[in-house]
């Protein structure tokens, strides 16, 4: 099992833990209604503490029951969750593409050359970045492979490259 496995594993144990040990060990036995949300339990401490309190504003829609507000919440939930799992999907997948694209282009350049046929064009420019010109010929460099780094060298007469790029 790799290490991921077991930190994601370890942490499914966790929240199935803190979702399941309030049920078992009976909290909120003791209340009317044990697990009422945050803005319930401060409307009730605010009572109990200053009778007299009066809100600054009300909600903009008071829903019917419990029930239809419950549902709203979880649909609002259902939207959260849908918008980021459809984000974390598209930067996955334009990842994914990046890097077939490059495993794809580097695949290809390895081809290029592989076989160590001659792939310049008719004029004698190399394709590709492959030099493979005449021997003998000014600023060949008397290769197979690709080239790859600033420049192949500067020619002489004889075919002999420098090992040296322009300004070296």
């Amino acid at each position: 099992m790799s290490r991921n496995a077991k930190i994601n594993a370890l942490l499914l144990l966790v929240v199935a833990a803190l979702a399941v040990l309030p049920l078992a060990l009976g909290l909120g036995d003791h209340k009317e209604e044990p697990f009422v949300g945050a803005d319930a339990e401060a409307e009730t401490a605010i009572t109990e503490l200053r009778p007299d309190y009066e809100p600054w504003f009300s909600p903009l829609y008071e829903p019917p029951s419990g029930e239809i507000e419950s549902a709203l919440f979880a649909l609002q939930a259902a939207l959260g969750a849908g918008v980021l799992a459809y984000y974390f999907g598209l930067r996955r997948g334009r990842r994914q593409g990046a890097a077939q694209t490059v495993a794809e282009n580097s695949g290809a350049d390895l081809a290029d050359g592989a076989d160590g046929s001659d792939k310049s064009g008719a004029d004698g420019s190399a394709a590709h970045g492959s030099a493979t010109d005449a021997p003998g010929a000014a600023g060949a460099s008397r290769t197979d492979t690709p080239v790859t780094g600033s420049g192949s060298g500067a020619g002489t007469a004889g075919g002999e490259g420098s090992g040296r790029g322009p300004g070296a």
